[in-house]
């Protein structure tokens, strides 16, 4: 079973416009997330799926310039462009991720791709399903076809967010989540505000180039001055796109 990472990135982002290709630590976050899912077991490509919109060329320059194949599609229709990624680079499912998460974890890639191997009749596998991780080190995977299907019925912010269609509908699509403990979904390490920047700034220079999960929530646990930076921070509905 072939299993694909699609990272969805774009620049036209309106609380910190081109944040996936801002500096981080000496690394554009584009490239952190693109080094990240290619260190994941279990992946067997990565592909960067950004819009065909005229301020996006520059995601699609880097991404080609890291060697990652690029789908570009609508700008609205995220779902649509998921479904093209797995039209022009065949897979049996699909790892979601976001370019506006720098500090993802391969080894919780590897783990979603490993529990969608051994029990592959779940349409949908991830973290998100009970959040206990720090967000913005999600990960989500969906099998092929439950996307297709879904791109067949799909309206609304659905199509913006790609999977809220799976976990939404549990009756209809079978949902896997997987959790942590001790919980820590009250830390913020997600890229989508100035103050986010901030945050991630200090946090990565106090890894000092670790960057596994439990290093990111024991920083954290040890310097609350650095998850001040971005407490107040809301994250948007999905109503709000």
């Amino acid at each position: 079973m072939r299993v694909n990472a699609v990272i969805q990135a774009r620049t036209g982002s309106t609380r910190l416009p081109g944040k996936v290709l801002t500096d981080l630590g000496g690394t554009p976050v584009l490239d952190r997330v693109v080094a990240a899912a290619r260190a994941a077991e279990g992946v067997d490509r990565v592909v960067v799926a950004t819009s065909t919109a005229a301020g996006d060329d520059a995601v699609a320059e880097r991404a080609a310039a890291l060697g990652a194949p690029v789908v570009r599609g609508s700008e609205d229709d995220v779902l649509a462009r998921f479904v093209q990624a797995a039209d022009e680079h065949p897979c049996d499912a699909v790892v979601r991720l976001t370019a506006d998460c720098p500090l993802l974890d391969p080894a919780l890639v590897s783990l979603v791709a490993a529990t969608w191997r051994d029990a592959p009749g779940h349409d949908y596998v991830a973290t998100t399903l009970v959040r206990t991780l720090p967000r913005g080190l999600d990960v989500e995977l969906a099998r092929t076809g439950a996307l297709r299907e879904l791109a067949g019925t799909a309206t609304g912010y659905d199509r913006i967010h790609v999977t809220s269609g799976l976990y939404g509908a549990p009756e209809r699509f079978r949902c896997l989540g997987l959790v942590v403990a001790p919980a820590a979904d009250d830390l913020r390490v997600t890229l989508d505000t100035a103050d986010d920047l901030h945050a991630l700034q200090g946090l990565v220079e106090a890894l000092g180039g670790r960057s596994d999960w439990r290093s990111v929530v024991a920083v954290l646990r040890s310097r609350p001055d650095l998850v001040e930076r971005n407490a107040h921070v809301r994250q948007k509905s999905l109503t709000e796109g």
